[in-house]
């Protein structure tokens, strides 16, 4: 019987010593460098101060109301890349402003879902079909809301401004020809019930289209 337990004890002890030499093999191939680690807690540390800095969510502190324009340095300076390249590459944009791929990725598409940044294939209307443009004066009568939402709510008319000066509203109209600029403008425009008159403005040429204002 004491052989026995001998003989249990024994091969217990050499599995005890094997697990631990396994282990210590496990934690030596999982070492890493002392500048590798000051690395990756580095850039733990600025993603999380980062995604902090976006949701209002600071330790010990209650989140900051924000409203939907307000933008932290980093979602202004990722704003900036795409202004240049609506096609940049997440990884791209992570080097230039400090951030993971992951945290790009996530960062642009809260802008999109808030509405601050639309991703779009911008064209010349001239190079699509669409010869004529115009931007359209009109003047109104009462709220000036309703008439700006029926305005919106046409496919040819791009653009719907409110202004202060001689104009209520600015609405730029693409069209493919005079007559359906014509057609936009008695059927459409001046039908609308608070209009009073408009004016247009026939583009002949442009000069100067730009989307890279950056962010202030």
């Amino acid at each position: 019987m004491m052989d026995k337990v001998s003989t249990e004890s024994a091969d217990l002890d050499a599995a005890d010593e094997s697990t631990a030499d396994e282990s210590t093999a496990d934690e030596t191939a999982d070492e890493i460098t002392p500048d590798e680690t000051t690395a990756r807690e580095k850039q733990t540390a600025r993603e999380s101060a980062a995604e902090q800095e976006l949701n209002g969510d600071r330790a010990g502190a209650r989140p900051r109301r924000r409203s939907k324009t307000a933008l932290d340095p980093l979602s202004k300076a990722i704003i900036e890349q795409l202004q240049q390249d609506g096609r940049r590459a997440y990884a791209t944009i992570g080097k230039a402003v400090g951030l993971s791929e992951a945290a790009v990725r996530q960062r642009v598409q809260k802008l999109q879902d808030s509405g601050v940044i639309q991703i779009v294939a911008v064209t010349d209307p001239l190079t699509v079909g669409f010869s004529r443009q115009a931007m359209i004066g009109i003047r109104c009568e009462g709220d000036i809301e309703p008439v700006a939402e029926a305005l919106s709510a046409m496919a040819e008319v791009d653009y719907v401004v409110a202004t202060a000066g001689a104009f209520d509203l600015l609405a730029e109209v693409v069209a493919e020809d005079d007559d359906q600029l014509l057609e936009v403008i008695n059927k459409g425009i001046r039908a609308i019930p608070q209009v009073r008159s408009t004016e247009s403005f026939v583009y002949l040429k442009l000069h100067k289209q730009t989307y890279t204002w950056g962010t202030r």
